[in-house]
């Protein structure tokens, strides 16, 4: 998909983030957007952002951007396919759905209650899941379209205390690729791509359940505001890298240097990797 002018794209977790900055970035393309989320507020404020942005000196009556906004949880099945039917009633056709919605969860494996670890899988898997089968058919009725979900760098290494959302990454990996490859032949104008951010400045790990593993270990919001530290990027820069991938039609989408870097690493030492992520870890002390 080489231009998203009056497209209509539909993207979940906008109500901050990546979701927020793909949906006012696409917009001032020209590009028609449905926006979800389970956080009305942040929703409302994603809205009322995209319609203050100022409109080309070209734009015409045919060009004025539609927004639709629509509560979600992308854990719920029923209301995935509700919201697929909702785009489509909003807007006539949808071209794009992101499946960008993702939450994170800070535990070991032995410590991590199936309660955390099955909230964490229902939103980063099962809502990738849901939001693909749901827009699917709509998408391959209304070619060419793309289906982008996100998964992380973090879905291609692993790293101590991350094992549900490693899962999870890993998993949207796996199920992307399998998709691209099964509509390579009967659907060759409909693009898939995995996107694999590295750190990314964002609102996940400031809501994330973070559980510390002894006294010693930082709190939450020490926890946030080292990865806010070390993030490489900002949503606007994320959101654009994302849209470059999707107009290249890439399978994989690496966000950020540090993204590139790990991927790297991971291809040379694909098991003595973890050596150094453990020894990097140890010598920033508890985590």
């Amino acid at each position: 998909m080489h231009s998203f002018r009056h497209q209509v794209a539909a993207i979940t977790g906008a109500g901050s983030g990546m979701g927020r900055a793909l949906a006012q970035q696409l917009a001032s393309l020209g590009c028609h957007v449905a926006i979800a989320d389970v956080n009305a507020a942040g929703l409302q404020e994603t809205a009322a952002l995209i319609k203050a942005q100022p409109s080309s000196p070209q734009t015409t009556g045919a060009d004025i951007i539609t927004v639709s906004s629509h509560l979600l949880d992308v854990s719920d099945r029923l209301a995935m396919e509700q919201f697929a039917d909702d785009v489509l009633a909003a807007h006539g056709k949808v071209n794009l759905i992101f499946n960008n919605a993702g939450v994170s969860v800070t535990d070991s494996v032995a410590r991590m209650t199936d309660e955390n670890f099955e909230w964490l899988m229902g939103i980063n898997f099962w809502g990738v899941v849901y939001g693909t089968r749901a827009f699917l058919p709509r998408l391959c009725a209304t070619e060419p379209g793309h289906i982008v979900n996100t998964s992380s760098i973090f879905g291609t290494i692993a790293v101590p205390g991350q094992s549900a959302y490693n899962a999870s990454k890993f998993a949207v990996r796996g199920f992307t690729y399998a998709l691209r490859m099964e509509l390579a032949d009967t659907h060759p104008h409909l693009g898939v791509s995995c996107v694999q951010p590295g750190g990314v400045k964002t609102n996940i790990v400031k809501h994330s359940r973070y559980l510390p593993s002894d006294n010693q270990a930082p709190t939450k919001e020490e926890f946030a505001a080292r990865f806010e530290a070390i993030a490489m990027l900002d949503s606007d820069q994320a959101a654009k890298q994302i849209l470059n991938g999707v107009r290249r039609n890439r399978a994989q989408i690496l966000v950020g240097k540090d993204a590139w870097l790990l991927a790297l690493l991971e291809r040379i030492l694909p098991v003595g990797y973890m050596g150094l992520i453990r020894k990097g870890m140890n010598s920033r002390g508890p985590a």
